[in-house]
């Protein structure tokens, strides 16, 4: 009689976080209290995988010492078998806005200053545009703005918008490479519009919006940061404690408003 097929091995858990905003220690001690690092922040995760939903930068004290511990930490996971993977934020996009366009303004960018001036706006920080140095930009140019992992489809921003890129993952995430490389002013204006729409999921027809981009990017929830608890879903400061489940059970928020005085959540989805 011919052995049995051996049981197929559990997946490695999975975690996301997203909006980390510079806030570099609350990030480290997340991590550390769900044990993905150890008390100097260096990986100890072991084959655990966790993504990271955008929005490194801005509103916090340390943007830039961000983004070099999530590209350690991906180094570290994967020399031991797990991952650190990251996708693009609104915040990044408006960034590299300033940091590409200046004070330059094009039709439809109704901010005083141009494209710095809106970045600035929205909670730029000087610092970290004067240490972003071009690693960084090569490193925010190559990330994706859509994942789907373990059937949930990972993104930044709650909006419906991401099918203006494309119809599938692969679509979306090329269309945003082509808008990062591109150096059309006008191109990187409706980039940073699309990116920062928020709130389709909270409508009325919010739970017909989601199954919508289900269906085309696939999935069967989404998993998505950029619009706080804190503020836009009313959740008080002091009441975060885990992501919230709306639209018909499809969807995540799992943003809890560090910077708004909520905190930063770690969030495990298997």
């Amino acid at each position: 009689m011919p052995p049995l097929p051996a049981a197929p091995l559990p997946a490695p858990p999975l975690f996301v976080a997203s909006d980390i905003h510079g806030h570099r220690n609350e990030f480290r001690a997340a991590l550390l209290g769900a044990g993905l690092v150890d008390d100097a922040g260096s990986w100890a995760g072991g084959g655990a995988r966790l993504w990271l939903l955008g929005d490194y930068v801005d509103r916090g004290p340390d943007g830039i010492g961000v983004i070099d511990d999530v590209r350690r930490l991906a180094d570290e996971a994967a020399a031991v078998g797990g991952s650190v993977g990251a996708l693009l934020g609104n915040h990044e996009v408006r960034l590299l806005s300033a940091h590409r366009f200046g004070t330059l303004s094009v039709p439809g960018l109704d901010e005083p200053g141009g494209f710095r001036g809106g970045w600035l706006r929205y909670g730029g920080r000087e610092e970290d545009l004067r240490r972003l140095t071009p690693g960084h930009v090569e490193w925010i140019t190559r990330l994706p703005a859509a994942a789907l992992v373990d059937g949930h489809l990972l993104v930044h921003s709650d909006t419906v918008r991401y099918l203006e890129f494309g119809g599938s993952v692969d679509a979306v995430n090329t269309a945003v490479s082509a808008a990062l490389a591109s150096e059309d002013a006008t191109v990187w204006r409706e980039f940073n519009d699309r990116m920062r729409s928020r709130g389709s999921f909270r409508a009325e027809d919010g739970p017909a919006a989601a199954a919508r981009l289900l269906g085309a990017l696939g999935g069967d929830t989404l998993v998505h940061g950029h619009s706080t608890l804190t503020k836009h879903f009313g959740v008080p400061p002091e009441d975060v404690r885990e992501a919230l489940r709306y639209a018909g059970g499809q969807v995540l928020a799992v943003d809890g408003g560090v910077y708004e005085g909520g905190r930063l959540l770690l969030t495990r989805l298997g």
